[in-house]
Formats: C-alpha cells, structure tokens, sequence
C-alpha cells in the first residue's frame, strides 16, 4: 500500500519533523492485519490487470467492474468483494486520485448484481471463543481503560447478557458471596414487566480471565463505589460519571481484538452481541451446558439458545443420529 505523499510541502526545519511524524501517523491508521490483507488485495487485483492487459489506475470503473465479476466467478463472498474494493479505493485515495472507481455507476450495479445473484449472508455476528476471549484480555494495557475494557468483555461474557443490560449495571447490582458474584439484570429484553433476575458469576479457576477479579480491580483503579459500572474515561485518565451508551460495547470489544492482533476480517465479524453468542455456545459446545442451563444465564426463551449451539454440537444431540442406522 501506497502511503500519503507530502511531497508538494517544501522540507525545511519547520517541516521536516512534521512530514516524518506525519507519515508515521498514516502508518499507524491501519492495524498490521489490515495492511496485509489489503496488500494481499491489492496484489490480486494487479495480477488481473496484467492479465487483461489494462492500467490499475484505469480512468472511470469499467476494470474494477470486470474484476468483480471475476472474484464472482471463482466463488468469493460478497463480503470478500467489499473490502477488495475498499482496499483498491484506498489504494486510489493514497495515490493522489480525488474520485475511485468504486463509486462508479457501473461498479456499483455489478456489485449490486452480485449480490442479488449469490445472495447475502444474514450479518449476524460471531461469537466469541475462550480462546480468543483470553488473547484480548492478556493484550488489555495494564492501565485505566484496559482494566474497564478487560472487565467488560470477561463479565459480559460471564453473563452473556445484552450489550445494553451490560451497559445498564450499576454498583448497586452487585453481590459478593463466598461462591462468587450475583449480578442483578434489572432490565432486560425479554423482561416486559421488568422483574429484574439474578445471574451467578463464579471465580474462575484462572485469575487472568476471572471476571470477579477483572471487576474488582477496575472498580479499585477508577475508584467507582456508587452508579453505574462501566463509564467512558477519557485520554487523560479521568472516569465519566455517566454510563456506556451500550451502542459502545462493540466499539470496545472491537478495538480490544484489534490490540491483541486480530485481522480486520476477524475484528468485522465481532460485535456487542459476541460476547453473549460467545458465551451460549462455548458453554454448549465446550462445556455441554444444556440449553435449559444456557438459559437461565442468558434469560433466553429455551428454544432460543439452539441458535447459538454449532453444528457440530446440534450433531452430536441430534435424535436421528442416535438411532444408528
């Protein structure tokens, strides 16, 4: 990938520091995952231009709208397409060039015509794994906002609750026992009267990935003993009095991934709502939780929970298969 040019500014001692720091800046704008998979892109689609003979900066989006119907025809998602496209306008914006082809009409009907032929996949987001749940937290700086960010993402999965009855707890709602934490939901999707329920956390056999602790230790740090749980804090260290909007959630669990050195591909799939995806099917799938169990947690309807049990966990109860024929 191209980098931004400054070459129109005159270098001189009042520049030269500038034009450096400034480059660095642009750099950094991208994680490495996303620089290499847009490099990635953008080598495809040099080699597909050498191959029909035309320009990568080929005026108008007559090349790029053949290159998509090329992706097509050898099976790459739509999805795999759109960020192909944004890593060539990106390539265009660094080079200098004010208008991309991606905001061509004819671009913009192939690819809507590609769509509308393969179809889109519901954009329900990825739960998120033990495994993966623990690389973010061990990448959570060892400071302010990296012990909120840590605690959010291990209680919310703890809980598997909605991002905005995560964002909704205050301290109030909590009770510390010999066996761990009771956590009061007070508010709840599927609670129309609003009764409010009370969800165990236990401490977890290791002390990096105990929500318990995670807890406790940002509540320390931000000296929070009243209001809401989790808040904004700024870049200077100092803690909103006021709740996430739980809009916030996965802008947090993004950002969080992306430190731990997730791609940008893994980081798209990840939302809010992984935390509590995450949870349903690892306690399925890993710890043979029925759904019964899983509800309880999550406040789901039963039937609900059978969305978030894999494959290969709906295989292994499936009635027919039992049967042995």
């Amino acid at each position: 990938m191209q980098e931004p040019c400054f070459a129109l500014i005159p270098v001189s001692a009042g520049t030269e520091e500038l034009i450096a720091l400034a480059t660095a800046y642009a750099e950094a704008a991208k994680a490495p995952a996303t620089r290499k998979a847009y490099a990635s892109d953008l080598s495809d689609y040099g080699s597909f231009c050498a191959r029909i003979g035309q320009p990568v900066f080929a005026p108008g989006g007559e090349v790029l709208a053949l290159y998509i119907a090329d992706l097509a025809r050898r099976g790459k998602k739509p999805s795999t397409i759109a960020r192909r496209i944004a890593a060539i306008a990106t390539e265009y914006h660094s080079a200098g060039y004010r208008e991309t082809p991606a905001t061509s009409f004819v671009v913009k009907e192939v690819f809507q015509g590609v769509k509308n032929t393969l179809g889109t996949a519901q954009d329900r987001k990825s739960p998120l794994m033990p495994d993966d749940l623990a690389r973010i937290v061990a990448a959570c700086p060892e400071r302010l906002i990296g012990l909120r960010d840590a605690s959010i993402v291990l209680l919310g999965f703890a809980l598997g609750a909605r991002r905005a009855a995560l964002a909704a707890i205050e301290v109030s709602d909590l009770e510390l026992t010999d066996q761990g934490l009771l956590v009061n939901i007070r508010r709840d999707k599927e609670d129309q009267e609003q009764l409010g329920r009370k969800v165990p956390v236990a401490f977890s056999v290791h002390r990096e990935t105990c929500s318990i602790r995670a807890l406790a230790a940002w509540l320390d740090a931000a000296n929070i003993e009243n209001g809401p749980l989790f808040r904004a804090v700024d870049r200077h260290g100092k803690v909103s009095s006021r709740a996430l909007e739980p809009g916030s959630i996965a802008r947090i669990l993004k950002k969080a991934a992306r430190r731990s050195g997730m791609s940008e591909a893994e980081v798209a799939t990840l939302g809010g709502h992984s935390l509590r995806a995450g949870m349903a099917t690892s306690a399925a799938a890993i710890g043979g939780a029925s759904e019964q169990e899983i509800a309880a947690i999550t406040g789901h309807r039963s039937r609900e929970v059978r969305r978030y049990i894999r494959d290969a966990n709906l295989f292994r109860s499936s009635a027919a298969g039992k049967l042995g024929l």
